[in-house]
């Protein structure tokens, strides 16, 4: 790999502990191989734009994700960083080891995210300085208030986000330190810089960009794997 100062690093928060999972996600097995792997891959492939590769994990994990990278994303130079107590936390560490123009967060348990949807989200950060891949809302969706009554929303102004997102490296370490310094907790980075007064582009996302949450989900992307591979 170049010496050259590397344009994108892909940021990875895999400190979860996966408690809906019910142990964690990093190392259930997906197609033969640990999830982790899934995602690694894909972002070490040409066509995401990835130069660099950080992720923030439990230092227990830290020579299994080594090993890893190693045999699916050697083309990326690879940081492993202690996590952090939060997402935000394990965000926040894995920004201080990154040094390249534009940050790229994505979950470890998206394990069937497209390198070409990486690198449009990453094309849209260089044009907008944020973005994040979304998709339409496909179910009604409302909003429930602290009473429990409903209030139904436009579902054709809706969308579900996911990640990747992608940032000026600058902007994604302003919205952190505007956080830290409010006290302000985000679901997600692409909340933390809105929040922080920046605007965040969409690009649309990919339905079997799933987030693996539960032991069902496990069932449900084997099942998309084996039909793409079939």
């Amino acid at each position: 790999m170049s010496a050259a100062v590397p344009r994108a690093v892909a940021l990875v928060p895999a400190a979860g502990i996966g408690e809906r999972f019910g142990g964690s996600k990093l190392w259930a097995t997906l197609g033969g191989r640990p999830v982790l792997a899934w995602t690694l891959a894909a972002l070490a492939d040409p066509a995401s734009g990835v130069d660099q590769l950080v992720v923030a994990a439990p230092p227990a994990d830290h020579a299994r994700i080594g090993a890893v990278a190693d045999s699916v994303a050697a083309r990326l130079t690879l940081t492993v960083v202690a996590g952090g107590a939060t997402r935000q936390d394990s965000v926040a560490a894995g920004l201080a080891r990154c040094a390249a123009p534009f940050v790229l967060v994505h979950d470890a348990a998206r394990p069937l995210v497209r390198p070409e949807l990486v690198a449009a989200v990453l094309a849209a950060a260089v044009r907008h300085g944020a973005a994040t891949a979304a998709c339409p809302a496909v179910d009604s969706t409302a909003v429930r208030s602290p009473a429990g009554v409903l209030t139904w929303l436009d579902r054709d102004q809706v969308v579900s986000v996911q990640t990747p997102q992608a940032f000026r490296l600058d902007w994604l370490r302003e919205a952190h330190a505007d956080a830290a310094e409010h006290g302000r907790r985000g679901d997600d980075d692409a909340g933390l810089v809105r929040a922080s007064g920046r605007p965040v582009a969409v690009v649309v996302g990919d339905r079997r960009n799933r987030k693996l949450t539960d032991p069902e989900d496990l069932l449900t992307l084997a099942a998309w794997l084996a039909a793409a591979s079939g």
